[in-house]
């Protein structure tokens, strides 16, 4: 890694004080690596009976585990396409454990991508509730959503809109409000020589103003009695307590229930800062149920009967643009007021007459029970094939669209006719 900043360092003396050899000898070691179980798919005690590497609990979640030293592959695992877990270094697993994320609640992750949180905060509702996660950039948006997908979320609205258009969208609505803040990355220096490089007391400062302008708009959000995560995966006083005191002086309404801070010396991963805050006041909000038109196409309905033999639960909703959405539950009013990459679980469009089935329709966890399934186990070179993007042979009477899975776990289909599977995994996330 890059020589770290020697201003960095004299800050990090003067905070830690007789803890800084350890902090700094933290250094000369690997970056921590982890992962946590996603629920909707398998529980954690499970997924430990299959893993191809050895796991050690983080202690900071009971889904969260760090790999051990040398583990390689992970992240190009079957059961990594398959949803089952999600690549997240253990101290990240912070903000969501401090949530207290149950199933039904109604759950904002405002600065959500790449989609860590969101993945554990759907995971804790197992389809129940609500979860809103927004980003702001356009293409980190994307990721977002390829990311709840692969998860399995079926009660998720990804949206991409600036804080203020959320809170304005949303006034005292959700139980939870989880803001992981853009920062200067003091906790990712053992992996990221960029963040290293880019590192420099003007930019603590810089974040610092930001974090506090989304923590605002974040507030507005939160009902009465719910509850404000405030995350980030620096060190610095100036955007952890700094800007926690910057904020309990400008709202009243608002108390510290907790806060804790991890170190890469002192716990499993790279360290991190979170706090749970309470709303006191500002009363609660409800919202009508977003407009949206029924699906009543007959290609659609009797493609699902084709590929499904117990259907998903569900209303099918269909968009003005084609798209089929599945929806457990109505979706919020306020979505209209912002930009909504998908909501619910995106079964598909319908394209000149004939319905078109998405990939997240095979990777939802719906509990819709599939008409064909193709499973293999982890190890098949046949599945090896298909993950590369390969037509794979199935029998010469299978016709349709199939599931393909790992031991039992969907993770993506095909198109079965003459003795071959045409292959529909998509072409950005093969494995090659």
């Amino acid at each position: 890694m890059k020589p770290l900043p020697q201003e960095f360092l004299k800050r990090m003396e003067s905070q830690l004080g007789t803890e800084f050899p350890a902090f700094l000898a933290s250094y000369e070691k690997p970056a921590a690596r982890g992962l946590h179980v996603n629920a909707l798919k398998i529980a954690p005690e499970a997924f430990l009976n299959i893993s191809p590497i050895a796991l050690r609990p983080s202690g900071i979640a009971p889904d969260s585990f760090a790999l051990e030293p040398g583990a390689e592959g992970m992240g190009k695992h079957p059961y990594h396409a398959a949803g089952l877990y999600y690549i997240q270094e253990p101290s990240a697993a912070l903000p969501a454990a401090l949530a207290g994320i149950e199933p039904g609640m109604r759950v904002l992750d405002l600065c959500a991508a790449p989609g860590g949180k969101s993945a554990a905060a759907a995971s804790r509702l197992m389809g129940r509730g609500l979860l809103v996660a927004n980003e702001v950039v356009p293409e980190r948006a994307k990721t977002l959503l390829s990311t709840l997908e692969r998860m399995g979320a079926v009660n998720a609205a990804v949206t991409n809109a600036r804080p203020e258009a959320v809170s304005e969208a949303f006034p005292a609505y959700f139980d939870v409000v989880l803001v992981d803040a853009p920062c200067s990355g003091e906790g990712m220096f053992r992996k990221d020589d960029g963040a290293v490089a880019h590192w420099s007391e003007a930019h603590v400062r810089a974040c610092a103003a930001r974090q506090r302008f989304i923590l605002d708009s974040a507030a507005a959000c939160v009902r009465e009695g719910g509850a404000l995560v405030y995350s980030t995966c620096t060190f610095s006083r100036e955007e952890n307590e700094g800007v926690l005191e910057a904020f309990a002086r400008a709202h009243a309404d608002y108390r510290i229930e907790q806060t804790r801070r991890l170190y890469p010396h002192d716990g499993a991963g790279e360290g991190h800062f979170a706090a749970r805050l309470r709303r006191t006041g500002g009363g609660s909000r409800a919202q009508e149920a977003l407009r949206l038109r029924p699906c009543a196409d007959q290609a659609y309905h009797a493609a699902m009967a084709d590929i499904f033999a117990e259907r998903p639960y569900g209303e099918a909703c269909l968009l003005p643009d084609g798209r089929v959405l599945l929806l457990r539950e109505s979706l919020p009013a306020g979505l209209a007021k912002l930009r909504v990459l998908s909501g619910g679980v995106a079964a598909g469009e319908l394209v000149k007459g004939r319905f078109e089935p998405a990939h997240a329709l095979f990777l939802a966890s719906h509990g819709g029970v599939f008409a064909r399934v193709l499973s293999f186990c982890a190890e098949s070179e046949t599945l090896a094939a298909f993950l590369a993007g390969a037509q794979i042979p199935v029998r010469e009477d299978m016709r349709g669209y199939c599931a393909v899975a790992v031991e039992g776990h969907p993770l993506g289909f095909g198109k079965a006719s003459g003795g071959a599977l045409k292959n529909r995994f998509p072409k950005g996330l093969r494995m090659t």
